[in-house]
């Protein structure tokens, strides 16, 4: 139904559009043997129809438009901001978080700790990457939790955090957000019956080691693809949504132009559904990022990314968690959550 005050108002104009048709009537009965009021009495009567069809398609269209936020906020139910931001710290306070590191050895643990307690199979591909630095060990962690078709939906994002020389980077938003961001949707969606299998995907190995490029970039997600590829899982996948950088106090996610295109407009459809529509129109702009070793392949994959913090605190030690909201992170998770919805449907 709609807000009690949009009721009202149509109930009013309705109440007036009613009185005009009746004062019409009583003009029409005194005004018999007169052809020309006879016309105006037709006209007014017509006039009056006519608006009555307009407010009638404009109560249409608002309730069409109420019924999906409704629809929207059902199925986007459960993701707690606050505890996602309670991972957040919990992550941020283990310091720079760099590819190898103790540091992040200890962020994988606590990772896995948080997707077992959620009821995710949980396992870790480690892989050795021939970085301009030499070869580092790195780690994927993925936690399933299993549907009851074994088609998959990606969800992914990047834990470690960039090595930058001399900077302590603990990286909240740019490393911090995308793990927190899946421990919570993993408790949301392992609560649930699912139709479809879910893969929980934190990427190591997203950063440069020196310099950004199609070799000193994206690790994990370039051997994750190749993996699924070579065993021939890649065609069980229906989509990839990455988010990166979502957690910024001041939220305003890119439409990231290198995304498959209908899957981007699923995404922006919800936040618009939701109410976050002015949370998602930062301009379109290609990023290179772990969606695009999927892309490659045919795999659709949107990236939801924020690039506020490029023009300010990007790969700086401000990175901290006060650049950071739980309620970001619930907006962020409202929408991944009403699109996934959606994604389960498509044949």
């Amino acid at each position: 139904m709609l807000p009690l005050r949009e009721l009202r108002e149509h109930e009013r104009v309705f109440v007036i559009m009613s009185s005009a048709i009746g004062l019409s009537e009583a003009t029409s009965a005194q005004s018999d043997s007169q052809p020309r009021n006879i016309m105006r009495v037709r006209n007014k009567q017509l006039a009056a129809g006519l608006i009555l069809v307009g407010v009638a398609a404009i109560t249409g269209v608002q309730i069409g438009r109420y019924h999906a936020r409704a629809d929207a906020l059902a199925t986007a139910a459960g993701f707690s901001g606050e505890r996602a931001f309670g991972d957040l710290r919990e992550l941020v306070a283990l310091g720079p978080r760099t590819p190898g590191s103790e540091a992040l050895r200890r962020a994988r643990e606590y990772i896995g700790r948080q997707l077992c307690a959620a009821g995710a199979d949980t396992w870790n591909d480690t892989f050795v990457a021939t970085t301009p630095v030499g070869d580092i060990p790195m780690t994927n962690v993925i936690g399933v939790l299993r549907g009851e078709s074994p088609k998959l939906l990606i969800l992914a994002g990047h834990y470690e955090t960039a090595r930058l020389d001399g900077v302590h980077f603990v990286g909240a938003n740019d490393g911090g957000s995308s793990a927190a961001f899946l421990l919570e949707m993993a408790r949301v969606l392992g609560r649930r019956r699912n139709r479809l299998t879910y893969w929980l995907v934190f990427f190591d190995g997203e950063e440069a080691l020196k310099e950004w490029s199609a070799t000193d970039s994206l690790y994990g997600s370039r051997h994750m693809a190749e993996q699924l590829e070579a065993d021939g899982r890649l065609k069980q996948i229906r989509a990839l949504v990455l988010v990166d950088m979502i957690a910024d106090r001041h939220l305003h996610v890119l439409r990231e132009s290198n995304s498959t295109p209908w899957l981007s407009d699923l995404v922006f459809e919800n936040a618009r559904h939701l109410g976050y529509g002015r949370l998602f129109s930062g301009g379109r702009f290609p990023v290179e990022d772990d969606h695009m070793p999927f892309l490659a392949r045919g795999i659709p994959a949107v990236d939801i990314i924020d690039l506020t913090p490029f023009g300010s605190y990007h790969h700086t030690a401000q990175d901290s968690i006060d650049k950071c909201s739980p309620e970001s992170l619930t907006v962020a998770g409202r929408v991944v959550l009403a699109t996934l919805a959606e994604l389960v449907q498509i044949n």
